[in-house]
């Protein structure tokens, strides 16, 4: 579990997520929240959902990396 959190946790995996998550995240946002923000109703609960639905590509990229990682056998899996 250690071994995965390091990878995790390594400048590549995080910067490769945080463009996933800004990018597939916009359009999840707009997707699930586009009229919302038009009519200007973002109330605490709405902009929760939203910062949450960045977290989502956020976490399948880190998972799929550090996954892909392990099957290549770039780093000790120990």
């Amino acid at each position: 579990m250690l071994w995965w959190v390091r990878q995790a946790a390594a400048w590549p995996v995080v910067r490769r997520a945080l463009g996933f998550a800004l990018v597939v995240g916009a359009i999840l946002i707009a997707i699930n929240h586009g009229q919302a923000i038009v009519r200007g109703e973002l109330d605490r609960g709405r902009l929760l959902q939203m910062g949450l639905t960045l977290l989502v590509p956020y976490f399948v990229s880190t998972l799929s990396s550090v996954m892909a990682i392990r099957e290549l056998g770039g780093a000790d899996s120990g």
